[in-house]
């Protein structure tokens, strides 16, 4: 009887968990099954690799077959592990040399003629397999991205022939060189392209400086969406780290991962019509969501109030805790979604409440029902809560670019100095600030103190809005580069949360 024991790489969630291939071969009738939890195509694959073997010239050993994927609880999917169950059987049958195979981690779906084809989560398993300090063996199409992780230890692979040749010592694998890949977009929209706004412009700037959540109120046609689609440019550029996280979420989904966007923030932005699993993830096999998506980026929500209210509610967790936990009956996945939030709505049905022309007929009960497809609590975990009016006329017949206005390069150095200046106090951005660290680092004099309580008080806000407050704050003084909070930054973080759901009806009712 003869073992042998190769090592390849699963997928559940964003995780890679290690899986020993074993090949058992035993007298008996000719035979092969798979056990170890197998679903529909790792059941398949022992057709695609007896074809392989065939075609590559290989002997299909005439014994009775058993391959086990062990752990033996783990569900396991796809077709990443061909290329491990043929190497494991032609390591049984002694086609090969056992001692070759424990330094290295085998990815890879094998076609008919012994061809490797690309499979998705190829970045997560090199992360994992570089904390287990083997060399990686994956499809061409795959190393590239895998090399991303793991420089120096990924080899390429075309067909199953190159992989043995490599294994006996015949022709080594060439190793995955990284691809070429721009570290900043340069073709993103410009914020002076924005005419006016200068109040949603500087909210803004305090949005992208903090990582804190913005939500953009006012009619059709003012800018909402055009100011959104420019936080991506001034926001400071994904770390080594971030750029790892965010490209390992990608290389599991169905979009792939695109080299062309290492190391840019993704900005989502999803139809109001997207479903609750569409937007957290889920499916009978986890999946990432849009937010997940837009892990250290944005998450842009159009017409916040048009989408459902259950969906909604589903990022309250995630807002908080930055990260998901999808469970079923057979799996949980937990997936990192550590994202900013920015939103944009209409003041009422109609959308031109407050409008200078006066248009708008909407009676207080139907602007009411509006805005209570928001709830309470979700509301207030955004941190700005900005309106932006209708432009003047004078205003719209201008071309061009807003002279008032400074570039998103100017602003976007303005952001990364700030952000410089939060990561090397607590090593974190403003937003993700916890109560100790707020209490440590966002302290008040005696006047500013008395000045929050009768803010508080007068708006009625809560507690968490009440360290939002001091976050915004912290980050206007780091715009500054102010040691402390001063009144004046404290009075405009004030200023962003006068906005609050209770204060927007009852403004307009009593309007």
């Amino acid at each position: 009887m003869s073992l042998a024991t190769v090592f390849t790489r699963a997928q559940s969630g964003i995780q890679a968990p290690l899986i020993s291939v074993e090949v058992h071969l035993a007298n008996g009738l000719p035979g092969l099954s798979i056990v170890g939890l197998p679903e529909t195509e790792v059941k398949e694959s022992k057709d695609r690799v007896r074809a392989a073997l065939q075609n590559a010239q290989y002997e299909i050993p005439a014994r009775r077959i058993t391959i086990n994927l062990a752990p033996a609880d783990l569900p396991k999917e796809g077709s990443r592990f061909d290329l491990a169950i043929a190497i494991g059987m032609l390591a049984a049958s002694g086609q090969i040399q056992l001692n070759s195979l424990a330094d290295y981690e085998f990815l890879g779906e094998l076609a008919l003629s012994g061809q490797l084809r690309p499979i998705k989560g190829a970045l997560p398993a090199a992360l994992q397999t570089k904390a287990m300090q083997r060399s990686l063996i994956v499809p061409w199409e795959n190393a590239a991205e895998a090399a991303l992780a793991y420089p120096g230890h990924v080899y390429a692979a075309k067909h199953l022939l190159e992989v043995l040749a490599h294994l006996t010592g015949t022709q080594a694998l060439p190793l995955a060189k990284q691809a070429p890949t721009p570290v900043r977009a340069i073709d993103l929209p410009d914020l002076s392209e924005v005419h006016g706004q200068y109040q949603a412009k500087r909210a803004l700037e305090i949005a992208a400086a903090g990582g804190h959540s913005l939500l953009f109120i006012g009619p059709p046609g003012t800018g909402k969406t055009m100011l959104a689609s420019r936080l991506p440019g001034i926001l400071p550029p994904l770390s080594e780290t971030e750029a790892l996280e965010t490209a390992a979420i990608y290389s599991i989904s169905d979009q792939g991962f695109d080299f062309s966007k290492w190391r840019q923030r993704p900005f989502r932005s999803p139809h109001h019509t997207a479903s609750g699993v569409a937007l957290v993830g889920g499916g009978s096999v986890p999946r990432p969501g849009e937010i997940s998506l837009a892990q250290n980026g944005v998450l842009f929500l159009d017409e916040l109030p048009e989408f459902d209210r259950r969906v909604l509610e589903v990022l309250r967790e995630p807002l908080e805790s930055g990260e998901i936990v999808i469970s079923r009956a057979a799996r949980q996945a937990t997936f990192p979604a550590r994202f900013q939030l920015v939103a944009a709505m209409n003041p009422c049905p109609c959308g031109y409440l407050g409008h200078p022309s006066g248009r708008c007929r909407c009676t207080p009960d139907q602007v009411q029902r509006y805005r209570n497809r928001i709830s309470g609590p979700l509301l207030d975990r955004i941190d700005l809560h900005v309106e932006v009016p209708s432009l003047p006329t004078q205003v719209l017949p201008q071309t061009g670019k807003d002279t008032h206005t400074t570039t998103t390069e100017i602003v976007g150095q303005r952001v990364c100095a700030a952000r410089e200046l939060q990561l090397a106090r607590a090593g974190r951005a403003n937003a993700q600030l916890d109560n100790r660290q707020v209490d440590r680092y966002c302290q008040l004099g005696q006047q500013d103190r008395e000045l929050l309580t009768q803010a508080i008080h007068r708006l009625g806000i809560s507690a968490r809005a009440y360290h939002r407050i001091l976050k915004i704050a912290r980050t206007i003084a780091d715009l500054t580069h102010s040691e402390t909070i001063q009144t004046q930054h404290l009075s405009e973080a004030i200023g962003y949360r006068s906005l609050d759901r209770q204060h927007l009806i009852a403004a307009s009712i009593s309007g």
